[in-house]
């Protein structure tokens, strides 16, 4: 973060100097124009009472021709200190960032090229798809000769089309959608189906008397919810003794706030990718990964590969661009004490890393544990162990204890 910092710091001067030149070369130019206008003025009235140029006027003349010249040279000057300042933002950059991260492991560690490239495809297509980019990431198929199945766009497309209803406040496509998929709702222990009826009634009482009977008759949508939402039913239903009165002046006010769409829309959003198995983030950011190979459950080099932009060896894997931003300033210092030590067979294998990078537990997908003598990661033939005081190690540390003697 000191080196986003430090490049912001040169781009905030970059910009602060662009405002001020563009200030100070409107405002002269302005000047400059002002005096011009008035000294044709004068030139064309001594034109036509027929008058020869006067030795004044000549040398008004003279003192705007000079003031033009040394204004576009202040301006000249000032826009190559511009450029100077612009300079030093791609010179911050390449002090405070390494352009060259490829290096950070082996080469033989990444799938081929083509491979690479066909994977983080795929990615940026899901996200297009789930931002709604329907047509850019038609576009980025075609042009990347890429073969997206109608199966896999279809749950895009229809997120979409119900969000951007909602968005228009038109809660019809989600019922429906809701409405549809109950049961599966109620498993996952969702309030989405409840949520979108009452925002409904409360549409019903912001049109205020007129639509009291028919919000009274629409309450009965509320009958299947009112076990786990009896609070909430009960504060609805005691909103239309206001009715009369309006709502917006009365203890009920905050039902009409239009905080409830945006709420809405991300419940929806949440429990919709969560029925249909999809992240509710960007595929670019994190998707939850298929049980991983007990030699890739390193989460660091899991993490490292987004940020590297490569793919891992097989399976094909997506990986947390969130969690390789973390993972990747630590990689850089490793390889740079490497390189250092010059301790080149360190750092030598596919499946683990030379230390472990905690990552923090919203990157953790699997289950991961660490050998706290070994410092080596479980697996299936090394499982961890614990022991009858408590602490749990691995199998493989707890046979060299035994052997040991101890």
């Amino acid at each position: 973060m000191e080196q986003c910092a430090s490049v912001e710091r040169e781009v905030d001067k970059v910009l602060q100097k662009f405002l001020t030149y563009g200030q100070h070369c409107e405002q002269s130019l302005e000047e400059l124009l002002h005096h011009v206008g008035q000294l044709r003025a004068e030139l064309a009235s001594a034109a036509l009472q027929g008058t020869p140029l006067s030795a004044t006027l000549s040398l008004v003349m003279s003192q705007c021709c000079r003031k033009i010249k040394d204004t576009v040279q202040k301006l000249a000057s000032d826009h190559k200190d511009i450029h100077s300042s612009v300079s030093r933002v791609g010179k911050a950059i390449d002090r405070n960032f390494d352009s060259e991260i490829c290096g950070v492991v082996s080469d033989a560690v990444w799938d081929s090229r083509e491979k690479q490239q066909q994977i983080l495809q795929m990615a940026i297509v899901e996200h297009l798809y789930q931002q709604g980019m329907l047509s850019v990431a038609e576009e980025l198929c075609q042009e990347s000769t890429l073969n997206v199945d109608l199966d896999f766009k279809q749950p895009f497309l229809e997120l979409n089309r119900i969000l951007e209803a909602l968005h228009e406040q038109d809660l019809g496509p989600a019922l429906e959608w809701a409405v549809s998929h109950r049961q599966r709702l109620l498993e996952l222990n969702s309030s989405l189906e409840f949520k979108l009826h009452r925002l409904h009634f409360i549409r019903l009482l912001a049109g205020g008397p007129e639509k009291q009977l028919e919000a009274l008759s629409y309450a009965r949508h509320f009958q299947p919810f009112a076990r786990l939402h009896q609070r909430e039913i009960q504060v609805m239903m005691g909103s239309l003794v206001y009715l009369r009165l309006g709502l917006e002046k009365s203890p009920y006010c905050h039902l009409l706030d239009n905080s409830h769409w945006a709420e809405i829309c991300e419940t929806f959003t949440r429990d919709a990718c969560s029925l249909l198995g999809l992240s509710v983030e960007s595929p670019l950011s994190v998707r939850t990964l298929p049980r991983v190979p007990d030699r890739w459950q390193c989460a660091g080099l899991l993490s490292a590969c987004w940020a590297l932009g490569l793919a891992a060896p097989a399976p094909a894997l997506f990986c947390s661009f969130a969690s390789g931003c973390v993972a990747l300033p630590v990689l850089m210092n490793i390889k740079a004490v490497i390189e250092q030590r010059q301790c080149t067979g360190v750092w030598s294998h596919k499946d683990e890393l030379p230390i472990e990078i905690e990552l923090g537990m919203k990157c953790w997908y699997h289950s991961v544990f660490a050998c706290p003598i070994l410092r080596q990661q479980t697996s299936d033939s090394n499982p961890p162990i614990k022991l009858i005081c408590g602490h749990v190690i691995s199998r493989d540390a707890l046979n060299k204890l035994i052997n040991g003697g101890k």
